[in-house]
């Protein structure tokens, strides 16, 4: 295990680490997703007439659709399909009709899940000048700055700034960008809150960052690949996550309360 995943993983285990993450991931219960008049009429009258196409028809205008159903995605895409597919249309109805008017409404309406709001925190927490150095959103400005700084900007401007001058090709977000002791510093940030299926591509995504070669980079400096993951990865046992962070010391990832250590330890 890299020296730094070691002290991580030890906060993760030892102390007050969800206390402390929260400064970084300052997680709330999003508000109830509203319905306007016109759509909550519209589906009210489709379910009691039993009009199967109507009711799909005015689901399909919200952003939650209220089942998930590997078909509705489709239908949603291709509005055309649903006269088309009259059977599956009156599958996914009487799915509907079986909730009832007061669930259907309820699962329409359900908050957007809060592992949406966790990219842009970490963003904001730099931006809080957590870190002790300069935090810098013009990329030009970021080259050419005589000292430790952080280049904390929007995804597509990090996204351009990383191909054009230290050769990243991956075609992934970036959400951290720093030049510490004349070294370029580049990670992916994620809070990982659960194993398996799409976390566990989250964690790999990140990984999969540290392994970007740099060969078609225009700066002279050494670039310092590395992933800043918190979460369920430190938790100590034979899950996959702790085991790879066991197997790969070359590998340099940290939880983002250590980052801001192990930038001035470069």
């Amino acid at each position: 295990m890299n020296a730094w995943t070691k002290i991580s993983a030890e906060l993760a285990q030892q102390k007050n680490y969800l206390d402390e993450l929260y400064k970084v991931y300052p997680i709330t219960q999003n508000p109830k997703r509203e319905l306007s008049k016109e759509n909550e009429k519209d589906i009210r009258e489709a379910f009691d007439n039993k009009d199967d196409e109507k009711l799909i028809v005015s689901l399909l205008k919200l952003k939650l659709f209220p089942i998930k159903d590997s078909f509705v995605a489709y239908l949603k895409k291709d509005k055309e399909a649903i006269s088309r597919n009259p059977q599956t249309v009156n599958r996914i109805a009487e799915i509907l009709y079986q909730m009832g008017i007061d669930e259907i409404m309820e699962k329409c309406t359900a908050p957007k899940e809060t592992n949406r709001q966790i990219g842009p925190m970490f963003k904001k927490w730099i931006d809080k000048g957590t870190l002790g150095a300069p935090v810098i959103k013009n990329s030009e400005e970021f080259l050419n700055y005589d000292g430790n700084c952080i280049f904390n900007s929007s995804d597509i401007e990090m996204e351009k700034f990383a191909a054009k001058y230290l050769g990243f090709t991956r075609e992934k977000g970036i959400d951290f960008i720093a030049k510490f002791n004349n070294k370029y510093v580049i990670a992916e940030a994620k809070f990982l809150t659960d194993f398996g299926g799409h976390q566990n591509a989250q964690f790999n995504d990140a990984v999969s960052t540290m392994q970007n070669s740099f060969e078609g980079k225009k700066v002279a400096n050494e670039i310092i690949p590395i992933a800043i993951m918190d979460g369920v990865l430190y938790i100590q046992g034979k899950k996959k996550m702790y085991r790879y962070l066991q197997n790969h010391p070359d590998q340099i990832i940290l939880s983002a309360l250590v980052l801001r250590e192990f930038l001035y330890s470069i």
